[in-house]
């Protein structure tokens, strides 16, 4: 299968380091297809960014319609553009914060988010009651690295995350972490092992859940909310994607 993984953000070295985490959990006939937007910022830490990133990502789900992609990846944790995708892409669409919220309910009674910038806690937040695991999510905890420090993850830097994890297991009397950023997709393992509990990293359990609906058959419907964007006129730079 063609599995189309769009970050949202515009950072090539962290987009380079997302693929690469795809390709190592993908299946072996999973082609892994890594995207970015052409404009908007280098990381997404706040609703401004937000906002770029997420046209980032209808753009490349513009771009990626007809190219015969099986499923697509969004690899940002607060799953900018989702609901754009879905409607211009047949095959499933998939947000890494809402593969891995389902992933860590289905092994643990309550998990905790570790993320990076405390300012997009909110995000994280707004998510999980949009996503309906208000009960399972124990708790939502900023560590307030700069998202582009996590492209070169030093030991001083894992050592802060699992600090962090273990404060949120504590406080929040859970039993799994879920990592809050694509760019900690390295490092769950390492984690994992440190922690002694379930990591789930969004960006590997996206690429599973993916591969198995494309496997099963399954498309994103193409009536009522996710029907295809109704033609009409369009000004400026974006007018060339909708011709």
């Amino acid at each position: 299968m063609r599995l189309l993984l769009i970050n949202p953000n515009t950072s090539a070295a962290m987009t380079a380091s997302i693929a690469a985490a795809a390709r190592e959990i993908a299946a072996a006939g999973t082609e892994i297809i890594a995207r970015q937007p052409s404009f908007g910022p280098a990381s997404i830490e706040g609703h401004f960014d937000d906002a770029f990133g997420a046209a980032g990502v209808a753009e490349q789900a513009r771009l990626a319609a007809g190219d015969g992609v099986d499923a697509t990846v969004i690899a940002c944790f607060g799953d900018p553009g989702l609901d754009a995708a879905r409607e211009v892409l047949a095959g499933p669409v998939l947000g890494i914060a809402e593969a891995a919220f389902h992933a860590a309910a289905m092994l643990a009674t309550g998990f905790s988010v570790v993320t990076t910038m405390s300012r997009t806690c909110v995000i994280a937040e707004r998510l999980v009651q949009r996503y309906g695991f208000e009960r399972a999510c124990r708790g939502i905890h900023g560590t307030d690295i700069p998202v582009l420090d996590l492209e070169a993850a030093g030991d001083a830097l894992v050592a802060t995350l699992e600090a962090a994890a273990r404060r949120a297991l504590a406080a929040d009397r859970s039993e799994a972490i879920v990592l809050g950023c694509a760019g900690m997709a390295g490092l769950a393992r390492t984690l994992q092992a440190r922690l002694g509990v379930p990591v789930v990293d969004g960006v590997a359990a996206a690429v599973k859940f993916a591969e198995a609906l494309a496997a099963l058959g399954l498309q994103t419907p193409k009536v009522g909310d996710y029907a295809p964007p109704r033609p009409k006129p369009w000004a400026g730079w974006a007018s060339g994607l909708v011709a």
